[in-house]
């Protein structure tokens, strides 16, 4: 009664779309080449469903790709040295594109007892970075000897891991600051996705490197206390906040300290203030604005 329609894709076989599906007189009944698919023959006639390798990867097709984008990813991690610490700060937004997609991401991570680490960039990269890391954190425990990797280990781990990746031409997009105590000190350092690495007494991954170390620069200093460090590094959340569209009105800090080990502060918002004429009136002074 109705002839059969092909399917999307000749990768998929013959099919049967369309009309043919609606077609009372043909449910129940095998179809030409039953015998050869038994109990998977449509009962509309058609041939069963199957993918063609052949046809996915012909001669003229293009080969596999790598990632070239990343797809959910998180935005800045901020990092500042002190005494008797280090102290890291992010938002907790995994944007899906430009959209702000999952708001209760964790991109501050404890790694072991003296180190932790932040992450920017692609999120599943991330989560393969981490299940890297609890794996050298579980042979560390099946030694049983009383030793884990320090913060400079792990630093120099991560850098070689991502300028592995980058020489296998698929990088693991992820900007990465990790902070931890060596030999009773603070330390932070920075690894990007192509594995440059170097540390410094404050530190910053996306547009913090542009809007927050500014401030850091000018009021940082290696003595400050702890307050001070998380007055200042609140400050900079701030002014990251008001100029980055992928950013939220929900941080975390983690601090590693001599006294206290590693802790992760829970989720809390900044007082932000929007009356400012500039807020106000954005368009005011742009050019070809009238």
């Amino acid at each position: 009664m109705f002839a059969k329609g092909p399917s999307h894709s000749t990768a998929l076989g013959p099919g049967c779309a369309g009309p043919p599906l609606a077609n009372p007189q043909n449910f129940g009944q095998a179809g030409p080449g039953a015998h050869e698919h038994g109990s998977h023959q449509p009962s509309c006639g058609a041939a069963p469903f199957a993918v063609d390798a052949s046809m996915l990867r012909s001669a003229g097709s293009q080969p596999h790709k790598h990632t070239q984008s990343p797809y959910v990813t998180g935005s800045s991690v901020l990092g500042i040295t002190y005494a008797g610490g280090v102290m890291l700060a992010s938002d907790t937004l995994a944007s899906y594109g430009s959209t702000k997609r999952y708001k209760s991401v964790q991109r501050l991570v404890k790694v072991n007892e003296t180190t932790v680490l932040g992450a920017g960039g692609e999120i599943s990269d991330l989560q393969y970075i981490l299940n890297m890391l609890d794996d050298l954190s579980t042979e560390d425990y099946c030694a049983d000897d009383g030793q884990s990797l320090s913060s400079q280990e792990l630093y120099s781990y991560l850098s070689r891991v991502m300028y592995n990746r980058r020489n296998k031409m698929d990088p693991l997009w992820n900007s990465l600051l990790i902070a931890g105590l060596e030999s009773g000190k603070p330390f932070l350092g920075s690894v990007n996705m192509i594995g440059v690495a170097f540390s410094d007494d404050h530190l910053a991954t996306g547009f913090g490197s542009h809007l927050a170390r500014p401030l850091f620069r000018k009021k940082h200093r290696p003595d400050m206390s702890e307050e001070e460090a998380t007055a200042l590094i609140r400050e900079a959340l701030e002014v990251c906040y008001y100029r980055d569209k992928q950013s939220i009105n929900k941080f975390q800090i983690a601090k590693v300290t001599t006294a206290g080990g590693v802790s992760i502060s829970d989720a809390f918002a900044l007082p932000t203030k929007w009356e400012y004429q500039a807020f106000v009136d954005p368009t005011r002074d742009a050019v070809g604005v009238w």
